[in-house]
């Protein structure tokens, strides 16, 4: 009690070179854990970002149309004029802000898993890429940290690259969240937005896809390393079509954020999660994390990007060459699995599943 009254005094009388003498001579059980307090901007950082993804766009359209009811409906109805003025600015590029994507809150995101990106070929800025992300998830936690922020340094990894994550393209038809994600250079998943950023964009452009999508996500289980792949030749195809290279990425420990029960084929629970599927373009999974179910584990996160694999350009591939160069894909992908999985927790017996 003595020291405080002591550290008060100081700041009464003294200047401030006394106040910051005074408050160092503070004990420091005085002041609050560090380390706890970090803990806890990393859990809220991880918490916005999956309570954003699943309720953020909802919100913000409810919110609209509630201001059309209230004397802010002028407010909605610029909003609203804007948005249709602005309605194809996703599938021309976005609009991305690197103030945004250098957040504070991103490091925090960073490492709270933690989540690293590990360089293993250079990519040259005078080509474009397609960049193949495996495994989905449930979030796509590292697809996420990686490509759509740059806590992990991506530019400083791979100068003169500009990466796009693509998502659902239904995301960007959400007031509020169509602008939050295309800050940090996220773009639709579809052939318009794509094809802009291969072919109108000049070049050192990489389009991040999830390849295994949706149904993907209904098989992560932790510990289980198996990725939808076998009759995804879309992504192939397309980057034949435009001469961009193929680079596989494997991300060791997504699949162990969270645990998700699991329903049998056949049954009807099943069935519903793969109609809602077709209907909402994503998979309504029942998954459980560490704290009220919705925060993740923190089990680290390790995304390897792996060797590019040189596409020559052909307007219109036939099936044999899309099947040889998705054949290339797919050995290209599992000697990654097999180069550093025993580096990160595996045992040289795991083999990658594709399915």
């Amino acid at each position: 009690m003595k020291t405080i009254l002591a550290a008060y005094s100081g700041v009464l009388k003294g200047t401030g070179s006394s106040i910051l003498s005074s408050l160092q001579d503070l004990p420091l059980a005085l002041w609050p854990c560090s380390s706890r307090m970090e803990k806890h901007l990393q859990v809220i950082s991880v918490l916005q970002f999956v309570v954003s993804f699943l309720a953020m766009g909802i919100a913000c359209t409810l919110l609209l149309i509630y201001m059309f009811c209230t004397d802010c409906w002028l407010i909605a109805a610029l909003y609203t004029a804007w948005l249709i003025v602005d309605w194809n600015t996703p599938k021309r590029g976005g609009r991305r802000s690197s103030w945004v994507r250098n957040w504070t809150v991103w490091t925090y995101f960073r490492d709270y898993f933690p989540v690293r990106l590990i360089k293993t070929h250079d990519l040259l800025p005078n080509r474009n890429y397609i960049l193949g992300y495996h495994p989905h998830g449930i979030f796509c936690f590292g697809a996420f940290c990686n490509f759509g922020t740059e806590a992990t340094g991506f530019s400083k990894k791979f100068p003169g690259i500009k990466p796009s994550l693509a998502t659902l393209a239904g995301n960007f038809r959400l007031p509020v969240l169509r602008d939050y994600l295309m800050s940090g250079g996220i773009c639709p998943v579809n052939r318009h937005s794509i094809d802009y950023l291969l072919s109108c964009n000049g070049t050192g452009n990489a389009v991040v896809i999830v390849v295994g999508g949706a149904a993907e996500s209904l098989h992560c289980v932790p510990g289980v390393n198996s990725v939808t792949l076998k009759n995804r030749k879309g992504f192939v195809k397309l980057a034949l079509r435009k001469g961009s290279d193929l680079v596989p990425v494997y991300s060791f420990g997504e699949n162990d954020a969270y645990k998700q029960v699991i329903f049998e084929e056949g049954t009807c629970w099943r069935a519903l999660q793969k109609r809602l599927q077709k209907i909402l373009g994503f998979a309504p999974c029942l998954f459980y994390g560490s704290a009220w179910g919705i925060v993740p584990f923190c089990n680290p996160i390790t995304t390897i990007v792996g060797e590019p694999i040189t596409v020559p350009k052909i307007e219109d591939p036939t099936e044999e060459m899309v099947d040889l160069y998705h054949g290339m894909y797919v050995r290209s992908l599992r000697c990654l699995f097999d180069k550093y999985k025993t580096r990160f927790g595996l045992k040289e017996s795991d083999i990658l599943h594709i399915q």
